[in-house]
């Protein structure tokens, strides 16, 4: 019955094709997305749950996750079993999780906190992975159909190509594996016909919004809303000053340390503004970026007929996170209702590119192309981390990626070892420069 289903479904969406839904430019293609989508939402009818692969499950968008996966559970209509769990370090929450999820594999990248999670939890009928290998083999863990990649940084592009070579399906909340590699991970998915469905809150609002769009050509612009971070307003000479402890205090999102801070300078935009051209193809050029500091519209979709379509909602990363697991179905989520009266109004500016930098540093680098976003991300990894511990100021930050970035060569990258190198490369010049 749901093999006939299946195939009933499937019947418009090759017409669909014929009529030009299929854009062979775009990278990843419309027409196998929505095939899975039909696959799964047919399986899940039927009662099958989705088999899981959660790497980063101890971080913001990790623990986050496991919480929508408890609700999805809880309400019986869309079971997730969680086969497979990973984490860098935090060996006591992740035997917590292990010891009420009981997957069948948990990774752990560092070494150290593997040994001892292997005696913590000799009890339990699992197998722990450890180090990049365990990461990798994690994301494609052969029972697995979704790969939910949360980690944070360059950790993550490796797992991410494991799981498009493996044919996972692929939930992404791990930005920097299409900033570093975006031109590797599209070419595979493509070629192994994976769809990508983005967790970031803009990026899901923008594929949310782009549901029912005839094609490429309808869209005019893509919009990336910011909420300006703790630092809205102020100007170069106050930002010289920025504490640690205050680029921390984001106003509207609870996430952790690395991306909060590149909230507070604006990279994180410039980050996504390259993951929107990934995911989307669209040139740099046709995204743009608007200061909301409410945080309820979380992008926009501007189309040829200059119509603009908007996602909007409470800013709470539950609801990104629960319709890539559960998509093409809205189902009953924990996060709390839109008051529209309540909130009063809605804010738009432009942002201060001036003051922060960093936004035009990463779109500078997309334009150079090449390795050039890859050098750009790893060095404000290390920048990051340095400020963190307060041996750079807040304003050196977007000093040390741009010096990162224009040194690196505008080489193509054909091998993930190559974005590796640039990476690498990348953080020794910023150590350098100090």
């Amino acid at each position: 019955a749901g093999c006939a289903q299946y195939m009933r479904l499937c019947q418009p969406l090759k017409r669909a094709q014929v009529a030009g839904w299929h854009s062979r430019k775009a990278g990843f293609s419309l027409y196998p997305t929505i095939k899975r989508a039909l696959v799964a939402y047919t399986l899940s009818k039927e009662g099958r749950a989705v088999r899981l692969s959660l790497l980063g499950s101890t971080g913001s968008i990790g623990t986050q996750a496991l919480e929508v996966i408890r609700g999805l559970n809880q309400d019986g209509g869309f079971p997730v079993e969680v086969e497979v769990l990973a984490a860098r370090s935090n060996v006591e929450l992740l035997e917590r999780q292990a010891r009420e999820f009981r997957p069948k594999a948990v990774a752990v990248f560092d070494l150290a906190a593997a040994k001892d999670l292997r005696v913590r939890t000799r009890d339990l009928d699992m197998v722990v992975l450890e180090g990049m290998e365990g990461l990798c083999q994690a994301a494609a863990w052969e029972t697995v159909d979704t790969t939910l990649n949360a980690v944070v940084g360059m950790v993550g592009l490796q797992p991410t190509m494991a799981a498009v070579r493996a044919k996972k399906r692929l939930a992404l909340a791990n930005k920097e594996t299409l900033v570093a590699g975006g031109s590797l991970v599209r070419g595979a998915a493509r070629e192994m016909g994976v769809e990508v469905l983005p967790v970031d809150s803009e990026h899901s609002a923008i594929f949310q919004c782009l549901q029912g769009s005839p094609g490429d050509r309808a869209v005019k612009r893509l919009i990336l809303t910011a909420s300006g971070g703790p630092f809205f307003g102020w100007g170069r000479e106050k930002l010289a000053a920025v504490t640690p402890e205050q680029a921390l205090c984001h106003p509207n999102w609870d996430m952790g340390a690395k991306i909060t801070i590149d909230c507070a300078t604006m990279m994180n935009k410039g980050l996504e503004v390259i993951e929107a051209a990934w995911l989307f193809h669209m040139p740099v050029e046709r995204i743009g970026v608007v200061v909301h500091r409410e945080s309820v519209v979380h992008s926009m979709v501007e189309f040829a007929d200059n119509a603009v379509v908007a996602q909007m909602g409470t800013p709470d990363m539950r609801v990104p996170i629960q319709y890539a697991l559960a998509y093409p179905r809205r189902l009953p989520s924990p996060a709390g209702a839109l008051d529209l009266p309540a909130l009063g109004q809605l804010t738009f500016y432009e942002p201060d590119r001036k003051a922060f930098p960093c936004l035009d540093v990463c779109i500078d680098a997309f334009k150079r192309g090449g390795l050039a976003p890859a050098a750009a991300n790893g060095a404000n990894e290390v920048a990051v981390q340095l400020f963190l511990e307060k041996k750079i100021s807040f304003l050196e930050i977007p000093q040390l990626v741009s010096a990162a970035a224009q040194a690196q060569p505008a080489l193509e990258p054909t091998t993930v070892e190559d974005v590796l190198e640039a990476d690498r490369a990348a953080r020794q010049r910023v150590k350098g420069l100090l």
